[in-house]
């Protein structure tokens, strides 16, 4: 097997976070081969520019009335190499947290939603705020920290106390991480050397915060992007060969002890959120309680 042949195995029957992370190196990748093939050809090195330019959220309404689609690409856009390899390493760290302490089947909801709100807080910031005037709307947006920034505040919302271990550091609980990395963001804003990037960054916090409080209620149970993820994820899969047998139907008997059943274990992860919160919750008890707001959907 070749080595493209194995990457499209590894992307096929890779997490949702495995292939966020595929999408975000891919896309540097192609934006950089763009830019050796312009400049063998003959073309300024800021050729590239333009397409870049079409993929970034513009700081100008008016632009992005006529862009609407950078809304979601530039949070799979980078430039430079260090800010793509940072943002991947952060997205792979924090999504790991996120898929194993909450759930892999929004890890892509979380990330489009920080991105949006990322996205949002930039353009206002730089249309509401006078030190943001001079600028105008020449700036532009691109890069996935506001996701990665989500994905990080959603996990420390749900799980604060919960506890990683940091290179020369020693062991960190979660929200203190958050809390140490959105006053970063604050401080580094007045530098104006990227002050809007760490307006996006806010927005992405604000945004994995409010969802990470929705799951710690039990109010989020799927949303599009979840819904999206599992359709495109069945895509890739194999089919099995095995055959498919059927069952005979329950009897009206069986089917009510089963209700009573599952409607038992359904009061007792109740009162025990009820006690003790929903991060108390284990994997298989959070699955039971999704599974019955499908249901009831």
């Amino acid at each position: 097997m070749s080595i493209w042949d194995e990457i499209k195995e590894s992307f096929k029957e890779g997490t949702t976070l495995t292939k966020l992370i595929y999408v975000n190196i891919g896309v540097f990748v192609v934006i950089k081969l763009l830019q050796l093939i312009l400049l063998l050809v003959g073309y300024a090195p800021s050729s590239i520019q333009l397409l870049v330019s079409w993929l970034s959220v513009p700081s100008d309404p008016m632009s992005l009335l006529f862009k609407p689609w950078t809304l979601f690409s530039y949070m799979f856009l980078h430039y430079d190499f260090f800010h793509v390899l940072f943002n991947v390493l952060y997205l792979y760290w924090f999504g790991r947290l996120f898929t194993q302490l909450i759930d892999d089947r929004k890890i892509l909801t979380i990330y489009i939603w920080g991105g949006l709100g990322g996205a949002a807080i930039y353009i206002l910031s730089f249309n509401l705020l006078p030190a943001f005037h001079s600028v105008g709307g020449e700036a532009i947006l691109l890069g996935a920290s506001a996701s990665v920034m989500a994905i990080l505040f959603a996990v420390a919302r749900v799980r604060p106390n919960f506890t990683v271990y940091l290179f020369l550091v020693g062991p960190v609980k979660l929200k203190y991480l958050a809390l140490i990395a959105f006053i970063i963001d604050l401080i580094s804003i007045p530098g104006m050397n990227n002050a809007g990037g760490h307006l996006a960054h806010i927005g992405g916090a604000l945004i994995g915060l409010y969802y990470g409080w929705k799951l710690s209620e039990g109010k989020i149970t799927g949303g599009f992007f979840d819904k999206a993820a599992s359709r495109t994820g069945d895509l890739f899969k194999k089919r099995s060969r095995m055959r498919v047998t059927h069952s005979r139907p329950m009897t009206d008997m069986e089917y009510n002890a089963h209700k009573v059943k599952r409607q038992k274990e359904l009061d007792k992860i109740l009162e025990k959120i009820k006690n003790s919160g929903y991060e108390s919750l284990s994997k298989e008890e959070k699955k039971t309680l999704f599974n019955a707001s499908k249901d009831e959907n």
